[in-house]
């Protein structure tokens, strides 16, 4: 069961210059929606970051070829088969969905960015998403979030979605609604397994290129399950344009700030969505490490910590074992690390104090923090000023049982 709040918004805003299809394509899944198609004013801007994994899907190098090639106006998204290990035969399937994309809805190939998610090393129906196009054309609607948040899950067990509005100090008024999916294979070196992002303001073209960059790192790239990089990763910004006022061009503009804050909200509650719907995960644990001299070394603490199944397991039992978060923050590649002025927290307990065993910590009291579904792991290295966070769960029997079956 996914762990903490899951609880969608009270309020998804359309946002103007967005449409969205779904449609049940039987590309691997029977009778459920599997297939989204979502259109995009000519007028919006368009970013995209993509997996650092070099083994990367068919539709991902379309995608980059594309998106350098012309302005997008449709995006395809299929769930069930990833098209990643596929060889030529898969670049060529992927070319034919977005051919037949173009040419139903009068647009160029290039305009089209495919998307995929799914198994590994498994040839593409293709067949059946040309198939589907038009029940997910049919069906195009702005008010169709939520259908295509579920539309694009595979082994998630929640529709990951928020939506916000952002007022700014002179009136002016911008929508963000967002989309994510994951659940396994989940650490990303860029973004997620697959995320979409709109809001209707204006933004210049290179500016939101260097947001996404900027949002992504700030939370789809801070989260990990298994430390699996996926093939398929990619995220999406689309700035329709739509709502009123100039076109934001620097980080200068006075929208700027207030607009950029609003993308992080959402950004990072659709991360939080993938880690809190962890295959298996009973816990939802936030690791903050500070007193670092660079944030790159208290993001390598952190993740070391994060992705240890050590740690990750004796979570899972509620065990106070927390010998295994002290080894994993000696193997994190800190140069010139002094142990003796480590401290160590889960919550309010501390249970490292100067390197060692704090001096009030009882055994009772770190299994009562183990054993809450939401845990916080606080570690101050004491060399500097820098910061950062990783959000993860722990690993449980069920993560083993759902990817042993995940093919069948």
């Amino acid at each position: 069961m996914p762990v903490g709040n899951i609880a969608p918004p009270d309020t998804i805003y359309a946002i103007n210059g967005v449409r969205l299809g779904v449609s049940a394509a039987g590309v691997r899944y029977q009778d459920r929606d599997d297939l989204v198609l979502i259109e995009i004013t000519e007028s919006a801007t368009v970013a995209a970051v993509t997996t650092s994994n070099a083994f990367c899907a068919a539709p991902v190098v379309l995608l980059r070829a594309h998106i350098k090639q012309a302005s997008p106006r449709y995006l395809i998204i299929n769930t069930g088969n990833a098209n990643a290990g596929t060889g030529e035969d898969g670049l060529r399937r992927a070319k034919a969905v977005c051919a037949a994309v173009a040419t139903k809805l009068s647009v160029t190939p290039e305009s089209v960015l495919p998307y995929s998610t799914g198994v590994i090393g498994e040839p593409l129906n293709d067949k059946a998403i040309v198939e589907g196009l038009d029940a997910a054309k049919d069906n195009l609607s702005a008010d169709n979030w939520p259908r295509v948040a579920k539309g694009i899950c595979t082994t998630d067990t929640i529709a990951k979605l928020d939506s916000m509005q952002i007022t700014m100090d002179d009136g002016q008024v911008y929508h963000v609604t967002g989309i994510s999916k994951g659940a396994g294979m989940i650490r990303p070196n860029m973004a997620t397994m697959l995320g979409f992002v709109a809001t209707d303001a204006n933004i210049e073209a290179k500016l939101l290129q260097e947001m996404l960059t900027k949002l992504s790192n700030e939370s789809f790239n801070r989260i990990t399950i298994d430390g699996d990089t996926s093939t398929n990763d990619c995220c999406t910004l689309i700035a329709t344009g739509k709502a009123e006022g100039e076109c934001i061009d620097s980080e200068q503009h006075p929208h700027y700030k207030a607009l950029y804050q609003g993308l992080k909200s959402v950004f990072v509650r659709l991360a939080q969505l993938i880690v809190r719907d962890g295959e298996g995960a009973t816990k939802f644990i936030t690791v903050t490490v500070t007193g670092g001299e660079t944030t790159k070394e208290c993001c390598d603490v952190a993740y070391a910590v994060a992705h240890s199944p050590l740690v990750k397991t004796a979570f899972f039992a509620s065990d106070p074992n927390w010998g295994r978060i002290l080894a994993a923050v000696g193997y994190a590649g800190v140069r010139d690390l002094d142990t003796s002025k480590i401290n160590v927290a889960l919550d309010e307990v501390t249970i490292c104090e100067r390197g060692g065993l704090a001096p009030d910590y009882t055994e009772a009291a770190g299994q009562s923090v183990m054993s809450r579904p939401e845990i916080k792991i606080h570690i101050d290295l004491a060399r500097g000023d820098s910061q950062d966070t990783v959000y993860t769960c722990d690993l449980s029997y069920d993560y083993v049982k759902i990817n042993a079956d995940y093919r069948s």
